[in-house]
């Protein structure tokens, strides 16, 4: 069992940038030998895929509405995973989760993850 919680959200205008934290703790095995992913839900949308990470973070893959403006982390040490977001637009307004699998590899559907963290809100503004 793992335990996922984002932090870091908040407000800003366009053209800023903002960092979220994904911490884990739990049994189990350990933090480095889980994908994990970040994923976003706007209100009456379907919940999207937005970034992965191997578990060694040899090896990453992003949304197509992000590509060149997120970046995604991790720390293994601290059993943490990171999304830097840069040049934020308006569209990038949503709740964002992480999430971890028990896998390794790089996964994009959100159905295959086995974790989820509660989301932190990020807003915005034009």
């Amino acid at each position: 069992q793992v335990q996922l919680v984002e932090s870091g959200g908040g407000w800003v205008q366009a053209g800023n940038s903002l960092r979220l934290s994904c911490a884990a703790s739990g049994p189990g095995r350990p933090f480095s030998t889980y994908t994990m992913g970040w994923f976003r839900q706007a209100p009456g949308m379907e919940r999207e895929f937005v970034a992965t990470m191997t578990d060694t973070g040899s090896s990453t893959d992003y949304g197509n509405a992000v590509k060149g403006r997120f970046a995604i982390s991790r720390d293994n040490a601290r059993a943490t995973s990171y999304l830097q977001m840069n040049d934020l637009k308006p569209e990038d307004t949503a709740v964002y989760y992480c999430a971890a699998a028990a896998a390794g590899w790089r996964i994009t559907d959100k159905n295959r993850y086995d974790y989820w963290g509660q989301g932190t809100q990020v807003t915005v503004s034009s």
